[in-house]
């Protein structure tokens, strides 16, 4: 069945919707969720689009990195959340590709203006411009596939790495550098200014690099990474917004690792895209596996691959962003 022409039924739950109580993640089978755990803040707001007409959408922010700019994947997640909207409940996401053609302004809401540019009998597209003060800062098309099974399989083997119940968090990482009486001050402010962030998305680096050394790093990093809080089986296309944010986050920065000696004197992406290919829970964890084949001419590009637990390849992502450094040495931080 294709596409309908009217708006599809897909829908973000609302704060402490649906069948599934609030919970935190990978609960064992028919164990229910502690008490006092909320549903994640990713559902309940960052993608939680308000309906203006059809087809077209606004977005409120939740989190706004140290920059002052619209973080990238939360307006690739919202304009995929728009695009699901705009498709019936029969067919899944299967790729997007984005352009971000200007800065998000962080104190104005985010309009989705959605274009149903082909509604075909496998697949359809959608087109989606996020607007702030009447002119785009993103441009993303997103494909849709009917589910179909095919006898030409294969994928990659996942990197062996130790399980993440065995990894320190970013934040506990952070509190272990803080605790050397020998960081200089204004990195012991910036660490902190990290740590206070409410970001909703849980990592666990798998080698994490030392912050206190600028040795050049090979351009590859692994991480454990899943949503905040309690998202539950619903809608894949849901899982796949959430997927977008969270691929955005710490990806250019796989292009710096050689390159440690320099400061950053500004870094912003210039496109992303996404291929989704099995099933998969946004709010289970997944490895984030980083590489950077090539930078050059103030760009840097980045490939990534989300595996689930089981082994499975879920996401691949791509990006390329503009790195621009300072030719001196950098400062020590000790």
């Amino acid at each position: 069945m294709a596409a309908s022409g009217s708006a599809g039924s897909f829908r973000v739950p609302a704060a402490g919707a649906g069948a599934e109580p609030p919970g935190s993640g990978d609960l064992p089978e028919g164990e229910q969720p502690p008490p006092g755990d909320l549903r994640s803040v990713l559902v309940t707001s960052v993608l939680s689009l308000e309906p203006l007409d059809l087809d077209l959408f606004r977005g409120r922010h939740y989190w706004v990195p140290f920059t002052q700019r619209l973080f990238g994947g939360q307006i690739v997640g919202q304009a995929l959340v728009a695009a699901a909207k705009a498709v019936s409940d029969d067919i899944h996401a299967h790729s997007l590709h984005c352009y971000f053609v200007r800065a998000g302004d962080p104190t104005v809401p985010v309009l989705y203006q959605v274009e149903r540019t082909r509604t075909g009998k496998s697949f359809s597209v959608r087109s989606v411009k996020a607007i702030q003060h009447g002119k785009p800062i993103l441009i993303c098309q997103a494909s849709f596939q009917q589910s179909q099974e095919s006898p030409v399989q294969h994928q990659f083997t996942m990197p062996p790495v130790p399980p993440p119940e065995e990894l320190l968090t970013q934040e506990e990482l952070i509190q272990k550098y803080l605790q050397d009486p020998n960081l200089v001050e204004k990195y012991r402010l910036g660490l902190n200014k990290i740590l206070a962030q409410e970001v909703p998305i849980e990592i666990k680096p798998v080698n994490p690099p030392d912050v206190f050394c600028q040795l050049p790093r090979e351009p590859k990093q692994l991480f454990w990474v899943r949503a905040r809080g309690h998202i539950g089986e619903c809608d894949m296309k849901l899982h796949c917004c959430v997927a977008a944010y969270i691929s955005d986050y710490a990806f250019l920065g796989t292009a710096l690792l050689p390159h440690r000696q320099h400061p950053v004197k500004f870094m912003v992406s210039l496109d992303h895209s996404m291929w989704f290919h099995a099933p998969f829970r946004a709010d289970h964890w997944m490895l984030y596996e980083c590489e950077s084949p090539w930078a050059g001419g103030c760009r840097g590009l980045v490939h990534g691959r989300l595996w689930r637990r089981d082994g499975v390849l879920a996401v691949t992502c791509a990006q390329e962003g503009v790195i621009r450094v300072k030719q001196g040495p950098a400062e020590s931080k000790l």
